[in-house]
């Protein structure tokens, strides 16, 4: 029997396991950076395993570190390569309404992003990587990471290390996502350099003067002016950024008033900005600022208008996206991997990890039904994704850290 061979078997044996797991994950979801309870199963399920561990101190992160003992792990003292891969664990803020029998046990928490399955495919691919180890030819850092829904997680996480966790940093880093909507379940699909956008937030407070509705020359309407600087932003998107590097600028939040016949003192609204590219990301910080305040200014108005940048654009290593469309292509077929043709306007703070290290990050689809063009998208209430995914996960999670270990090996890196 071959090596691919008894690997998939092998992750196969570890299905009910990582199965049983991602439910307990999913009825008992955690949000943001404290996740005691997930961060507990998942040193239960590396327990026993020839691992080095540590949790963070900023946030409830588990680092584990497999030394492997293939052949060029380490020679005459020198250094074993090491690479990463790394699976998310965060819920989200949303109430469940998938009516599955595992369902969302917290009141207004969810594992509507699949990251009950990354964590289970982790711990999987660690415990099938520790009885393969003679097949490492080097190290594989296990990065359990919270908060990465908003709450820079990979940001904490590499602060405080984990890219240097193996002794030498990482030369290799590889992720994950599963998709409940838009990809046929059990493909993978990624693609060379940028693969998602990144993630800004506007917040504008524009300052007014209240009074009577019925007289507003005596007032100084800031929901007008407001309104002016949403439908403005949308036309700047249109008119100063090319359709080939595009931005995407969506205000999913306007507060003002309390009553129909009361002009208030203050109008908020807040939007989330998506670019994908460097460059693209910093002319819309600018330009958005500036009209913004200018439209504030032109009415005699004052606006509190702060761009708070978060994630940057997530872009795959060539060379890496390649090396990984070839292992998923190899280990699962050629019917199982499609490259992805456009980036997506979400995004993921493993963009942090990839501006360090060459890595590649790639989806997989895993909706349980027929149709997943029509399928509810990662984030909705009714977001679904099938166990039948996590062995495959597991599997391709192997697969990348030995193959890349063989070829660094190899290579001298």
């Amino acid at each position: 029997m071959t090596l691919d061979d008894r690997l998939r078997n092998d992750a196969r044996e570890l299905a009910p396991g990582m199965i049983e797991m991602r439910h307990d994950l999913h009825r008992h979801p955690e949000i943001g950076l404290d996740l005691p309870r997930t961060q507990q199963a998942v040193l239960t399920a590396l327990e026993g395993l020839p691992l080095e561990i540590a949790v963070g101190t900023g946030c409830t992160s588990v680092t584990a570190v497999l030394r492997g003992t293939g052949a060029g792990a380490a020679a005459n003292g020198a250094a074993a390569p090491a690479v990463l891969l790394r699976g998310d664990m965060d819920a989200l803020p949303v109430q469940e309404n998938t009516g599955l029998e595992f369902t969302s046990r917290i009141d207004g928490a969810m594992h509507a992003c699949g990251h009950d399955l990354h964590v289970a495919m982790l711990a999987g691919a660690a415990r099938l990587l520790s009885a393969h180890r003679d097949q490492l030819a080097g190290d594989v850092v296990f990065m359990f990471q919270p908060g990465e829904e908003g709450h820079n997680g990979a940001g904490v996480m590499i602060g405080e290390g984990v890219l240097d966790a193996a002794g030498p940093r990482v030369q290799r880093a590889y992720g994950m996502h599963v998709i409940s909507g838009g990809i046929p379940r059990g493909q993978f699909t990624t693609r060379p350099g940028t693969l998602m956008a990144s993630s800004d937030s506007l917040r504008v407070t524009v300052q007014g003067t209240g009074g009577h509705g019925s007289a507003p020359h005596r007032s100084q309407d800031p929901v007008t002016v407001a309104a002016e600087m949403v439908v403005s932003l949308q036309a700047m998107v249109t008119r100063q950024f090319s359709i080939f590097d595009p931005v995407v600028l969506t205000v999913g939040l306007f507060q003002a008033g309390t009553r129909r016949n009361i002009i208030p003192e203050q109008a908020t609204f807040e939007a989330t900005v998506r670019a994908f590219s460097p460059g693209a990301r910093e002319r819309i910080e600018t330009a958005s600022v500036r009209l913004c305040q200018g439209i504030a200014a032109a009415h005699g108005l004052t606006a509190d208008v702060r761009y708070v940048t978060e994630y940057p654009v997530t872009v795959n290593d060539a060379g890496q996206a390649a090396f990984a469309a070839g292992v998923a292509a190899e280990v699962f077929g050629d019917g199982r991997y499609a490259a992805m043709p456009d980036p997506e306007a979400g995004s993921e703070d493993f963009s942090r990890v990839l501006a360090e290290v060459p890595g590649c990050y790639l989806f997989l689809g895993s909706w349980p039904g027929d149709d997943h063009e029509t399928a509810p998208d990662n984030h909705s209430p009714l977001a679904s994704f099938d166990d039948s995914v996590l062995a495959d996960g597991c599997l391709l999670h192997a697969q990348l850290a030995i193959r890349a270990l063989r070829e660094l090996s190899a290579t001298g890196g």
